[in-house]
């Protein structure tokens, strides 16, 4: 089927104008004024609305395997979600288990995702090393079309990445033309803190927060940036949640390092207080990592949004239902980790972004879809209305409203950290692919039509740094 999109004003990350847009065969064919109508074309009416690239989600965990169970949320309930709200691709993880093989682990991913509605890629996490791992990632790299690995700070004694491993890894991530990126906590600190938070008898989600303060945060982002800086690699910090990252990226960025860093709606948006409440379901369905901070930290990471130093804005979805939060209600360290979000961050963002003058629409455009297409190699492509890009478009009324609730959303979990808010800026129409998957308040998703995309490595960019760096190449004693 081919769809017209008729009278609108496209809003790219750099220019508004009036146009129509043909799209035919997934592809974006033709954008002009007063385009004709093709037979058996279906017409969308676009006057008085805006034509925006989907949005790109680049941080979500669905059907992951996480703190003895497995997020509610798979992969067609998820990118269903996310077309509701206007997010048309997403970026999830691969997470191996430690010693396991992460070809395996990368496989067994691309098998639960095959049910997606819309498009998808994977970030594959390095949880461990040896020489496996160093010829893993090439095999990944050259044939899978995976450009970025992840490395969690934390997580001790499951995930977590110890600094000999980071520095074997992001050496790799180099010579391969691939992002290291980083879930920036210290692991061995945030352990220390849970230990004692419960020894002094705290056990409620309240501890949550008061094991992972903003210093512990700050203290890795400013570790894994030195050490890219040393091996003079680029890198992606994840979830930057507290001011103290945010100074580590921003002075890494004055002084000329290729340092990108992400910033979740939620983060700023929702302040630690969700943690002090009496209701232990409200509190845990809050309880993620990093966790949600004071509201002086909010002020910061907008400030970083607007000026440039945090590019991209994600979810970490990663759903976990009430009976599955309960497994920590006699300790927080047990509760899993993790929020809802991906159908909701568009209209977040509109809402606290562009009706209060913080964001411009052609900004809203580059934190929600371009600037992730660019980072991770797959614009224009992904991210752009331009002929011949994937005919991946929400037709977004700005002036429309809707209420958040979980008894509403499209999300698979019973809980919604955006609870009750009414919101600015909808998504009135969903393309995928040049296909209606959300029209008018209908989701028309398909199981299985979401296709994986490929992300290049990286050339140009990783030529220049390469020029410049001594090489670290591990020797087979150091793999080990």
């Amino acid at each position: 089927m081919s769809i017209l999109i008729k009278g609108g004003t496209v809003v790219t990350a750099d220019q508004s104008y009036q146009a129509d847009v043909y799209c035919n065969q997934g592809i974006i064919q033709a954008i002009g004024s007063n385009l004709e109508q093709p037979e058996g074309c279906e017409v969308i009416d676009a006057v008085g609305l805006l034509v925006m690239p989907g949005g790109i989600d680049p941080h979500t965990h669905m059907q992951l395997p996480f703190m003895g169970t497995v997020a509610s949320e798979d992969f067609f309930t998820g990118t269903s979600a996310g077309a509701a709200g206007g997010t048309t691709t997403i970026i999830d993880f691969v997470i191996p288990n430690p010693q396991q093989p992460i070809i395996e682990a990368y496989d067994q991913w691309m098998q639960w995702a095959e049910k997606s509605a819309t498009d998808y890629s994977f970030h594959v996490a390095i949880t461990w090393w040896d020489d496996s791992v160093y010829h893993d990632m090439a095999t990944l790299v050259n044939e899978h079309g995976v450009n970025s690995f992840k490395h969690f700070m934390a997580y001790k004694n499951a995930i977590m990445a110890e600094d000999e491993t980071l520095i074997n890894s992001f050496s790799r991530c180099l010579e391969l033309g691939a992002m290291p990126t980083v879930h920036a906590e210290n692991g061995d600190l945030v352990y220390h803190l849970q230990k004692q938070i419960l020894e002094q008898g705290i056990r409620g989600p309240e501890g949550h927060p008061l094991s992972r303060p903003a210093e512990v945060e700050g203290e890795a982002a400013n570790r894994a940036i030195r050490i890219a800086q040393a091996l003079n690699v680029p890198i992606y910090a994840v979830h930057v949640s507290c001011e103290e990252s945010l100074q580590a990226i921003t002075r890494a960025r004055n002084e000329g390092q290729r340092v990108y860093g992400e910033v979740l709606a939620g983060h700023l948006e929702i302040d630690d207080s969700v943690y002090l409440s009496d209701d232990f379901e409200f509190a845990a369905a809050h309880v993620m990592s990093p966790p949600f901070r004071p509201k002086k930290h909010q002020d910061a990471l907008w400030k970083g949004l607007q000026a440039g130093n945090l590019q991209t804005t994600a979810t970490d979805h990663c759903c976990f239902c009430a009976d599955q939060k309960a497994a920590g209600k006699d300790d927080f360290s047990l509760i899993p980790n993790g929020t809802a979000g991906v159908e909701d961050r568009l209209s977040v963002m509109w809402d606290s972004g562009v009706t209060t003058g913080k964001l411009t629409p052609n900004e809203f455009v580059a934190v929600t879809s371009t600037n992730a297409a660019k980072i991770f190699n797959i614009y224009p492509q992904k991210g752009s209305i331009t002929i011949g890009a994937d005919a991946d478009i929400v037709v977004w009324d700005p002036n429309g409203t809707r209420t958040i609730s979980a008894k509403t959303h499209h999300q698979n979990v019973d809980f919604n950290i955006f609870e009750g808010r009414t919101v600015q800026g909808i998504a009135l129409h969903t393309l995928s692919r040049g296909n209606l998957v959300w029209t008018n308040g209908e989701l028309r998703t398909v199981r299985g039509a979401g296709k994986y995309i490929k992300r290049p490595a990286f050339s140009s960019d990783f030529d220049a740094v390469k020029k410049q760096a001594s090489l670290h190449k591990p020797t087979a004693v150091e793999r080990n």
